[in-house]
Parts: C-alpha cells; sequence; structure tokens
C-alpha cells in the first residue's frame, strides 16, 4: 500500500509541476491574465472581467458569462450568481465540458452567469491598501465573506442588470450564504437560492481527516509558525497534511476520499487539469473559525475569546447566526449526498429545521462532496433540477425590484 508521505509529496510534486504560474501570482506577482482568458478562452462562451470592491477595500474578480453558444434571442436573461466553496476558485464551476459545468448549462439555458470569486482566490485582485504580506490581508474569516463579499458582488448585479438575482452556493458558499440571507438587504436582492452541499452546522461531519485536524487544533499548530495565508500547495500545507495522515484513525490512501467522502461520479483523468487552477489559498484565520464550528457545533461569529468576544461583539460569546430571520418568502432548494463526508445528513436536517419556508429538496446517496461541482452525469442528476427551480420563480427577478436598486 502506497504510504501516505508518499502520496501526498507525489500529490505536491503535481500540483508545482503544473502551476509555476499560478504560484507566480501567489507569491505576489500580479495574474498577467484573469479567469475569462485563462480559463473560458477557446470554449465559445462569452465572458467579461469585472472588479468589485467591498466595504473594507478587498477587490474581487467577478465574471460575467451574458449568454450561452448560440445566443437566445428574446429570452430573459435572469442573473445567476455562482459562489464557490472552500479551497476553490469560481473556475470549479467550468472546469469541465459544456453540458457538464453548472456554468455553461445556465448559460445554454438562457441565464446570465455571474461567477463569484471570495478575497484572496486567485482570481481576484488583492485589496486597496494591504498587501499579500501584510496582516489585515488574511486578517478574515467566512464571517466577511457573508458581511462584505456577498452583498458587494450582487449589489453590483443589481445595479447592472436591474434584476433581483438566483445564487447557488457549494460548501462553504452555502455557509456564507445562509449567514448573509439573515441580512434583509442581502434577501431583498434574491430571487431564489440553490445550496449544494448545505452547511451551517459542522458538529457530525464524518470525514476522519478534518475531525482529526480540528479536535487536535491544527488551526493553532498553524498560527504558532507566524503564519496567516494557509496554502496547499506550500510546503507547510504539504508537512500538515502528511502529520494528520500519519493518525492511526486517517486512512489517507485516497486524500480526496479521506477529506470529502467517496466521490461517484467526476472523472478522474481530468484531475491534472484541475490541478492547474485548484485549490486556491484561504486565511489561517478562516480555517480556525471552521474548526470552532465542528469543536462545538455552533454557527455563530469568529470567537476571538472572552476579551476580544467583548471587544468586538461587548458580548462574551460570539452571536450566533439566526436562521430563523431568514424571510420564509425567499424560495431554497438544497442538494445533499449520501457519501458526503462534510456535510451531514444530521446537520443538514439541523439546519432545515431552523428555516421559516421548508426548501425543496434533493439527497444523492452514491455523491460525495466533490461530485456536486465535478460530476459528470451532475446535469441530470442537479443542474436541470436547478433551472426548472429557477425558472419557476422567475417573477420574482423584477418584482418590487425599483426598491431595491
Amino acid at each position: 500500500m502506497v504510504t501516505s508521505t508518499f502520496l501526498l509529496r507525489f500529490v505536491t510534486l503535481a500540483l508545482v509541476l503544473t502551476t509555476i504560474c499560478a504560484d507566480e501570482g501567489r507569491s505576489g506577482l500580479k495574474e498577467e491574465k484573469g479567469m475569462c482568458d485563462m480559463v473560458l478562452n477557446g470554449t465559445g462562451y462569452p465572458c467579461t472581467e469585472y472588479t468589485v470592491e467591498t466595504a473594507d477595500g478587498f477587490l474581487l474578480g467577478l465574471q460575467r458569462i451574458s449568454h450561452g453558444i448560440e445566443k437566445s434571442h428574446g429570452a430573459n436573461k435572469y442573473p445567476v450568481l455562482l459562489q464557490h466553496g472552500l479551497f476553490q476558485g469560481g473556475d470549479g464551476w467550468v472546469l469541465n465540458f459544456p453540458g457538464q459545468s453548472l456554468g455553461f448549462i445556465l448559460a445554454d439555458e438562457g441565464f446570465d452567469v455571474w461567477i463569484a470569486n471570495g478575497r484572496c482566490t486567485r482570481w481576484s485582485h488583492g485589496h486597496k491598501s494591504y498587501s499579500r504580506h501584510d496582516r489585515g490581508y488574511w486578517d478574515w474569516t467566512w464571517d466577511e465573506l457573508a458581511q462584505y463579499d456577498l452583498p458587494a458582488m450582487l449589489e453590483f448585479i443589481v445595479t447592472t442588470t436591474g434584476s433581483r438575482v438566483f445564487y447557488v452556493g457549494h460548501s462553504q458558499g452555502t455557509i456564507l450564504g445562509l449567514a448573509s440571507f439573515t441580512q434583509p438587504a442581502v434577501t431583498d436582492m434574491l430571487a431564489a437560492a440553490a445550496l449544494l452541499s448545505p452547511i451551517s452546522y459542522l458538529d457530525h461531519i464524518s470525514s476522519n481527516f478534518i475531525n482529526s485536524a480540528a479536535h487536535h487544533y491544527i488551526d493553532r499548530m498553524v498560527k504558532t509558525m507566524g503564519l496567516r495565508e494557509f496554502n496547499l500547495r506550500s510546503e507547510v500545507g504539504v508537512r500538515l497534511m502528511d502529520w494528520v495522515c500519519q493518525r492511526e484513525d486517517v486512512d489517507c490512501g485516497d486524500l480526496l476520499a479521506a477529506i470529502t467522502g467517496p466521490n461517484c461520479c467526476f472523472n478522474v483523468t481530468r484531475i491534472p487539469y484541475y490541478l492547474q487552477f485548484e485549490p486556491h489559498s484561504t486565511s489561517l484565520k478562516n480555517l480556525a473559525h471552521l474548526a470552532q464550528m465542528i469543536r462545538r457545533g455552533t454557527f455563530c461569529k469568529y470567537d476571538y475569546g472572552f476579551v476580544g468576544n467583548l471587544q468586538h461583539y461587548l458580548s462574551l460569546t460570539p452571536p450566533n447566526y439566526d436562521l430563523t430571520t431568514i424571510p420564509g418568502s425567499l424560495p431554497l432548494w438544497m442538494a445533499s449526498g449520501g457519501n458526503d463526508a462534510l456535510a451531514d445528513p444530521v446537520d443538514v436536517v439541523h439546519t432545515i429545521e431552523q428555516l421559516q419556508r421548508k426548501p425543496e429538496i434533493v439527497v444523492l446517496p452514491d455523491y460525495g462532496h466533490i461530485d456536486f461541482i465535478l460530476s459528470i452525469q451532475a446535469k441530470v442528476d442537479l443542474y436541470d433540477g436547478i433551472v426548472a427551480f429557477f425558472r419557476a420563480h422567475a417573477d420574482r427577478c423584477k418584482a418590487g425590484i425599483s426598491q431595491v436598486i
């Protein structure tokens, strides 16, 4: 059997060999080309790059696919925002072929597709004041993604299109989505939302790899090294993964399955292509926040400790995100997988029970966490259902929109 050390170093070598240009961008050099040029060029789909500034100064990359290869005449161009998960960027929505990737499918179905890229990912554009070497550049968690990033992108799209927006989130994209939906200003800009691998609670995840990392406070170990960025491509990232894999309760014979659960339906021969673009970096503080959720079973803001909480929240404990405040008028659609080791069925039910409006639910017994964005059969399994759901609520895109703009 291949040892975890050999496997991890093999994966790391593949990452290095296939991402030299990407690593240059992460080291502080400006990307010469954006996602449109690097990922979508040559596909036949039109792509436009935008930069959206958040209230706290981050410059987010936002790409727009305004129509499919065959431009639909007279179709209502309802805007859809696609929000990626942890260690991912917007590229994940278009890495498979047309007819397989959700970004392409929605464009072919006549939707106006907008692809989000969170702060500090490869396809975003830094900060108006900080460099990536500054402490402030990495001083954030998904709290800030929910408070600043998503509202800024939605406001930009609503202003540009004159329409409310459909939302699709995967994994961390559902965490920040649900947290952001508790803000009335955000839900006023939404027509409906589809959540893939929906997460707000994480205390029942079945991934031994992630549980071991969280319960052994790997986030604090990294912090003692003086690091603020967590980059899986780095030597430190590889060493930490190797440390987790050496534990007896963790089997990294299949590293991806050890983290996400066994995935049934993506094309493994395309892994070298995927690795040209992913994984993306995140902040160590963000990982610490997720680890707090796993250890405590809470869906609340980042815990700074008693003194820090008093400074930030005027409370000894961080405030919870109250899912009961998400308006019952917002249509929701959720899809979960039977083999998903991160979005556990118990946690998904916990989320659903708190919502005023019960979502339309799809359960795919064979799906793991990654299948929801990379499955080659997701069109039939998932995406056709999302298209039908959005069309059923298309009337919400324009209703009362003058009050939002």
